[in-house]
């Protein structure tokens, strides 16, 4: 392949990368908006529907940890955890590693709730999964993971 075809093949490559930017936006947006119909239902946020889906993935965490995880300051994480727990869905316990950053972490309810959502939400995405191959997915989760490395780790505070 000479020089050009490469640089041909490279802009080709470019151009198609943002083709994926562009498609993202919309579905992150769409996304939300879908969410927030559905877990307003359960009286949950977007923002709680995060912090619960992140202790149920993780275990107990502190909100400087959900933070960094979700590219989130941490006013807005604290908010999250601190609605959250009012609905009884989130509790905070003493973390031994640190004494000012409490650890935080579902209660059974907030199991239920989010197990509920997350349920409702797998029962939408299997529509998608039909004419979809196992490669396809795949590929899609390397090509999305490879560019949010790309976008590194910005301190969102």
């Amino acid at each position: 392949m000479s020089e050009t075809d490469r640089d041909r093949a490279s802009e080709e490559q470019i151009d198609r990368l943002t083709e994926v930017f562009d498609l993202v936006g919309p579905l992150y947006r769409r996304t939300q908006r879908k969410v927030e119909q559905d877990v307003s239902v359960q009286g949950l946020s977007v923002g709680v529907r995060a912090v619960l889906s992140l202790l149920r993935e993780h275990g107990p965490m502190t909100v400087p940890e959900m933070g960094r995880v979700q590219a989130l300051s941490r006013q807005f994480v604290q908010r999250m955890v601190n609605d959250a727990t009012a609905l009884g869905f989130v509790e905070s316990t003493p973390n031994p590693a640190h004494k000012r950053s409490s650890l935080n972490r579902l209660t059974e309810q907030g199991r239920s709730a989010i197990t509920a959502v997350i349920d409702r939400e797998r029962a939408i995405l299997s529509q998608a999964g039909d004419d979809l191959t196992g490669a396809e997915v795949d590929a899609c989760l390397q090509v999305l993971s490879r560019l949010l490395d790309l976008m590194g780790d910005d301190d969102v505070d």
